[in-house]
């Protein structure tokens, strides 16, 4: 199974085109996209996804506020949303799906709001309280958590304490951070500062036990390389490919 996890940027815009390309190219099962929004572009690569034949989708736009960014999963095999009641509240940055794959698993997409908004450290501490209690099966969170840890996922300081101990926390409740768990220290960075050039490593996936031993390969890659040497072509993050052993892409 191979997932793919990307912030696509204001809803695509006139990328949309090239951003169903490369998700082809990526050869995906399950897609998870942040910033999908419900504007002519979004809805055009879900039905780009649809085409390649990830025809179970699940999105969290409205339809009255069709530029507010949201999610959207899309997957081959059937899905299934779920609300706990210790979800963040947040109807358009959280998104939790069952996927009814041969061997099952729940995904809950994330767009974390940034500290400006007054809603950051809630939806955090509401994540924390679900992953504490989780019963449920093989999962993952995933998506751009606009955090990181302090001198590792920093170019230059930019994440606080609150943000470090919140991945430290995940950490604790054995939520592993996938990238680091197969990539230790690395320093790779998913979006970069638009003024001062600095990368920071904001998309993340984080694997609860059961799915970290399915996990056999992790990266990022920005996409739609061409030949200006710019990274954000497609988006202004890099996507997060996750490869895991038990599934083929058979429906």
């Amino acid at each position: 199974m191979r997932i793919v996890s990307w912030n696509i940027r204001a809803g695509g815009g006139v990328r949309a085109d090239g951003i169903v390309r490369q998700l082809r190219a990526w050869q995906p099962d399950v897609v998870a996209l942040s910033e999908f929004r419900a504007t002519a572009p979004s809805q055009s690569i879900a039905q780009g996804l649809r085409d390649y034949g990830l025809i179970h989708q699940r999105a969290t736009v409205d339809r009255d506020q069709p530029a507010v960014n949201a999610l959207l999963v899309a997957s081959r095999w059937p899905v299934r949303r779920v609300q706990l009641r210790r979800a963040p509240d947040n109807r358009h940055r959280w998104l939790h799906v069952n996927i009814a794959a041969s061997e099952p698993i729940a995904l809950m997409a994330v767009h974390i709001p940034n500290r400006s908004t007054g809603y950051k450290y809630p939806f955090m501490n509401s994540l924390v309280e679900l992953i504490k209690h989780w019963r449920g099966p093989a999962a993952l969170v995933v998506g751009d958590t606009n955090s990181g840890c302090i001198g590792v996922d920093e170019e230059s300081p930019a994440f606080n304490q609150i943000e470090d101990a919140w991945l430290c926390k995940l950490d604790a409740l054995a939520w592993r951070d996938g990238f680091r768990y197969l990539h230790n220290d690395t320093r790779e960075y998913t979006w970069y500062s638009p003024n001062g050039r600095n990368g920071f490593r904001l998309d993340q996936a984080f694997l609860h036990s059961q799915l970290l031993r399915r996990l056999s390969a992790m990266r990022h890659s920005w996409g739609g390389y061409d030949g200006s040497g710019r990274l954000e072509v497609l988006s202004d993050h890099a996507a997060l490919i996750m490869d895991f052993d038990g599934d083929s892409s058979t429906v």
